[in-house]
């Protein structure tokens, strides 16, 4: 069928009641491009003085709710009448309800799975029809969710006889070294009034376009029917695929009728196989994998919620450059974007399909519509993913309480079930807190005065604190769990690492992976992994900061303040990951490379010298309170502590050419040095030593003389399609290009051509500024401005700030091309101008 864009020349508005057209009247609809956040775009609330926000507020981001209206106009020829119409949404939030020329076309509760509406019924044709989508979050989210029509659309034409939607399954059963057998299941849906037969050609081809494989099958399709037929095809010499070579193959498939094309279709896939066992753990292609996994929302920092394709790519490839091998989608099924890059890139995935069964966790959250609908999203998640290589594990959900509650806890067998009856090629987990499993028992014993339910999740597991373990290894977590784990074949298990070597003698068939871990346990839960053939991996919470859940993972020096375990207004980001919403690496993102055994040279963080002295209140997913910088301004011969990174024996410390101590480092020291001395600006370097040896060094050197802005694009040409963007990154350096952490100050943003600001902004995780303004102040030295293309030309974008020179960048948009459609962005670099 053919599948094209339906992202163009929309609007959006306030949703308009039925007693309330004439007030929304006044509320002019703006022009939007999809994929389009509504949420991101609205000024956040401060709380009034005094008033208790509820739990939500905390939870997006202080960001209001609504209820919003997208209204788009477009032509259907006279052709279209012999032809099916589709029309696919990859993800609304929330409660979406469609219409089609003012009659109801279909709604999908869920905000995170794609869902198809079928046109033809509602159209007119050779004339404009309007297509209408009410989005509507309401105390629905324990994250910011963002609002509206997120992610893609597309209208897809296809003739009366056509490969059905999601049609064509591939899969790679049998692999050896010489061959590997490519199985391809294709449904033919015939909506038509006649039997029909076609003959279906399927060719395979690789990277390169050579054809490596090839069948043709006649089939005949009765009218008002769907057939299912299955192909076998043997692939020589086959190039596996795997997340250190991500070899991908295509697989084309065309229906002819008389040797004439009626339909046709191309998917991408990969070969490879997977095994798990508690012996082994898990393999991909026969070779042991040990997951380096990142937990990940599904927002992307200044554009908010909006997936756009580039934006996706982008967020893959430092995640990567990080150390990371494996994602898991916290907790929603990810975008087909997202899917697509980590195919390319290399990057396994686990799917997650739920953060709640039967119970809600939020007031009006999607536990309300599960019963009705589960099957119907499961369904979406498995179609989405079987073609993608990168798929290895789903998961039926997240700290479910359900889990730990005998009669309840057989949705979960429902849920795999029914995921295997579609998909046996892959295994399932389900992401489980022992906490959450025995919350009502075990919080009587602690507490008769603090009931569980007036407390987030992630309130109570901070200050359960060192109770925490003994619960986890408690017996009644472990019978409360025990017919949950006998569902999966992958125990899913999260903050619980203190059950790794006791669970593999009570369960000696049982495959564990902590699906959800504290960051600053890295090193310690590392450990266990690699000593452990029956735990799999490590997926920290988290590999990327994120909007809502304020400050869960903040450094608090005073008592007082206020907010509780959450940051209060304005707290914005969650300020727990290993990279910061503008994508910049954090220390601790450094120094879990290091513990992976990816980094030989040290690496040096500097806590914040203005706090030197008090001690900081830290959370269960906090980090120091440290940059990489030796620039501390006004701080000159005051104390300050230096931390330093390396998997070494011991570091030495240099400041300026002169010996400033040695520590030991290592394994046994937790791969970390610290040094306290006297800030001196100039030059500081750290030399790591094993058996006496220099290992590796790292050398900061303090930004001097006149601020001076410098504007990088990641790419100085970009595809004029809806789906790519440009990052400007702008940092303050000196003329050696140092970095100027701690001289802040406001930055302009001009966008000209045939681009606009899609978004911009600092990693800043309380700022008080808007993602959509023209104007940011930067944060420890940075600031990112979004660029999204409009059309083909030379976007420029002009630069501004005090006491600084503006800089000019431009940025090349060249038409969309065919060529393009599998990966339409380039990688190279643009610098100011």
């Amino acid at each position: 069928m053919n599948r094209t864009s339906f992202n163009k020349k929309w609007t959006v508005g306030p949703k308009k009641g039925f007693f309330s057209e004439k007030a929304h009247a006044k509320i002019n609809p703006k022009d939007v491009t999809l994929p389009h956040d509504a949420m991101i775009e609205r000024h956040r609330k401060k709380p009034a003085e005094g008033e208790d926000s509820g739990r939500s507020d905390f939870n997006i981001g202080f960001y209001p709710e609504g209820e919003y209206e997208y209204r788009k106009t477009f032509f259907v020829p006279d052709a279209y009448k012999d032809k099916r119409v589709t029309i696919e949404f990859e993800g609304v939030y929330r409660n979406a309800m469609v219409y089609l020329n003012g009659a109801f076309a279909g709604q999908h509760p869920y905000g995170y799975s794609n869902f198809y509406i079928k046109a033809d019924r509602y159209l007119k044709y050779g004339e404009e029809n309007e297509i209408k989508v009410i989005a509507m979050n309401h105390k629905d989210s324990r994250w910011y969710s963002g609002a509206g029509i997120y992610r893609n659309t597309n209208l897809i034409i296809g003739e009366l006889l056509h490969i059905a939607l999601d049609g064509v399954k591939i899969s790679t059963p049998d692999i050896t070294k010489d061959r590997a057998v490519v199985t391809i299941g294709t449904v033919i849906e015939n909506e038509g009034h006649q039997t029909r037969s076609v003959n279906v050609h399927t060719t395979i081809m690789d990277k390169d376009g050579n054809i490596v494989a090839s069948d043709t099958l006649p089939v005949t399709s009765f009218a008002g029917e769907r057939t299912t037929f299955r192909q076998r095809l043997n692939v020589r010499s086959p190039q596996l695929w795997s997340a250190e070579q991500p070899h991908l193959y295509k697989c084309w498939t065309r229906i002819e009728e008389e040797n004439k094309l009626v339909d046709e279709e191309t998917n991408t896939f990969g070969i490879r196989s997977l095994t798990l066992d508690p012996d082994r753990g898990l393999c991909i292609n026969g070779e042991v994998v040990k997951l380096r996994g990142a937990c990940i929302h599904h927002d992307n920092g200044v554009i908010g919620a909006v997936t756009i394709d580039r934006a996706e790519e982008r967020r893959v490839e430092i995640l990567k450059q990080a150390g990371f091998n494996a994602l898991r989608s916290a907790h929603n099924p990810i975008s087909k974007a997202l899917l697509a890059a980590c195919d390319r890139l290399g990057m396994l995935v686990m799917d997650e399909s739920f953060d709640m069964w039967t119970s809600t966790k939020v007031e009006n959250d999607y536990a309300l519509h599960f019963p009705v609908w589960w099957e119907h999203d499961i369904q979406a998640m498995v179609d989405k993913n079987y073609n993608h290589p990168c798929v290895i594990m789903y998961s039926i959900g997240n700290e479910i309480p359900e889990a730990g509650k005998p009669i309840a806890s057989v949705w979960g067998h429902k849920l795999a079930e029914k995921i295997r009856s579609i998909d046996n090629t892959r295994f399932i987990t389900n992401s489980v807190n022992f906490i959450i499993s025995v919350i009502v028992e075990q919080m009587k014993l602690m507490s008769e005065n603090q009931a569980a339910n007036n407390i987030g999740i992630n309130t109570m597991m901070n200050n359960i604190g060192q109770a925490m373990a003994a619960i986890n290894t408690s017996e009644l977590a472990t019978h409360r769990t025990s017919e949950s784990f006998g569902y999966v074949d992958i125990a899913g298990y999260n903050y619980a690492e203190a059950r790794y070597l006791a669970d593999r003698e009570r369960f000696p068939n049982r495959v564990i992976v902590g699906s959800e871990t504290f960051p600053a346990m890295i090193d310690i839960n590392w450990k266990l992994v690699k000593k452990n053939n029956h735990v799999i991996g490590d997926f920290t919470w988290t590999g990327w900061d994120y909007l809502g859940e304020v400050g869960i993972g903040r450094i608090k020096y005073d008592l007082n303040e206020s907010g509780g375990f959450m940051g209060a207004y304005p707290w914005l980001t969650a300020w727990c990951g290993d990279i910061d919403i503008i994508g910049n690496r954090r220390p601790v993102s450094y120094y879990r490379e290091i513990v992976f055994g990816l980094r030989k040279d040290p690496y040096i963080a500097v806590q914040r010298p203005e706090y030197y002295g008090i001690q900081p209140i830290l959370t269960k997913w906090s980090w120091s309170d440290s940059v990489s910088s030796w620039s501390w301004n006004g701080f000159e011969g005051k104390p300050i502590r230096v931390e330093v990174y390396a998997d070494a024996d011991e570091v030495e410390l240099f400041v300026n050419g002169r010996a400033a101590g040695k520590a030991a480092a290592g394994e046994e020291h937790r791969y970390k040095a610290e040094f306290d001395l006297n800030y001196e600006p100039g030059e500081i370097m750290a030399v790591a030593y094993t058996d006496g040896q220099p290992t590796g060094q790292m050398i900061l050197y303090s930004a001097t003389g006149d601020v001076q802005l410098n504007v990088e694009a990641d790419r100085k040409e970009i595809v004029a399609s809806d789906r790519d963007l440009s990052f400007v990154t702008i940092s303050l350096v000196d003329v050696q290009g140092n970095l100027y952490n701690s001289a802040d100050r406001k930055v302009k943003v001009q966008v000209e051509g045939p681009g606009v600001l899609q978004g911009f902004g600092s990693a800043d995780p309380k700022s008080t500024e808007n993602f959509f303004d023209a104007e940011r102040t930067t944060f420890d030295g940075k600031v990112l401005a979004v660029v999204r293309p409009k059309d083909a030309g030379m976007i420029t974008v002009t630069v501004a700030a005090d006491g600084c020179e503006p800089r000019v960048i431009q940025i090349k948009a060249v038409a969309y091309s065919t060529e393009a459609t599998d990966h339409p962005h380039g990688a190279r670099s643009a610098n100011a101008q």
